[in-house]
């Protein structure tokens, strides 16, 4: 005897399940595509990636494409445009990020290729340069410096991207970033490189100093020190119309003299972060009086 059909409450039939799908997901991930927010999804005809969400996710690739190129221009000896394409990913790296918030596309997707690509273009890329540009008289020790800097610049970026979520971060919270930035850290990882093109310095070239030197800035990536973030700084209103016309002239500086005006930023960046332990110990002071203060309070019993 056959059995009739089970009936909702209302005595209408209910949708047909299919086997297994009350352990199938809603979606896959964060966002299962670049530019899917909120709203109800749409039929699958009218999926797919818009323009909008995939105009960030190409810069990060040019980035990548720029890094990684930089490493075939130093396997042919041709440093400056080895040096010079890393530095374009920078540019191209700051970009991205905006460029995503201003057209309101970000997304999980877009994070883990910046990552990616960050580790590849500032990490692999000037390590490679450099052994090949002063390393190589010391084979196996620059070897290892250089080793030492890809992974430590991945490190600093599987570190940052393990905190994306976490709500206890006294630096971030303070204004500042812990340890030095993979792109910073390219660009000082080329300190050496600036100064040579220009002057012709010998010494500047010399292995075993790029060895040490290597060495530190991949240290500096990976350590818990508390550096500046440029997002976080405000000026005083007396000295913001200053600030922007010698930015102006920064950027003109950049345009005539580029590897003086990387030597030159590179150079204000480490003498800025002993200011940044003193500013960021100050703001550690406080919190700790004012934590003491409120747990002293009549109001705290």
């Amino acid at each position: 005897m056959s059995r009739p059909p089970r009936r909702t409450a209302q005595g209408v039939r209910g949708p047909r399940r299919l086997p297994g799908a009350r352990f199938l997901p809603a979606r896959l991930g964060p966002k299962a595509a670049e530019d899917e927010d909120e709203r109800p999804p749409r039929a699958a005809h009218g999926g797919g990636l818009t323009l909008r969400a995939m105009l960030p996710n190409a810069v990060t690739a040019a980035a990548l494409c720029s890094g990684l190129t930089g490493i075939r221009f130093a396997i042919e000896g041709q440093w400056t445009f080895a040096v010079g394409l890393v530095v374009l990913a920078g540019v191209l790296d700051g970009i991205d990020g905006r460029v995503a918030r201003l057209l309101n596309a970000q997304s999980r997707f877009g994070a883990e290729l910046d990552s990616l690509a960050d580790s590849l273009s500032f990490g692999v890329a000037p390590a490679l340069i450099l052994f090949l540009w002063s390393l190589t008289d010391l084979a196996n020790l620059g070897w290892l410096a250089a080793l030492a800097f890809a992974i430590c610049c991945a490190l600093r970026l599987a570190r940052f991207n393990a905190r994306i979520d976490v709500d206890d971060q006294p630096h971030k919270s303070a204004g500042f970033l812990t340890g030095v930035p993979a792109p910073v850290g390219a660009g000082l990882a080329f300190l050496p490189f600036y100064l040579w093109h220009q002057t012709g310095i010998a010494w500047l070239r010399d292995p075993v100093l790029m060895t040490a030197w290597l060495t530190l800035i991949a240290g500096l990536m990976i350590s818990n020190l508390p550096t500046l973030s440029w997002a976080s700084l405000r000026p005083r209103r007396a000295i913001r119309l200053p600030l922007i016309g010698f930015t102006g002239l920064a950027f003109a500086a950049l345009l005539l003299e580029p590897w003086w005006t990387l030597a030159a930023i590179c150079t204000g960046y480490l003498a800025l972060m002993p200011y940044g332990l003193v500013k960021y110990a100050g703001i550690k002071r406080r919190r700790r009086q004012e934590a003491a203060a409120a747990a002293a309070s009549p109001d705290a019993a």
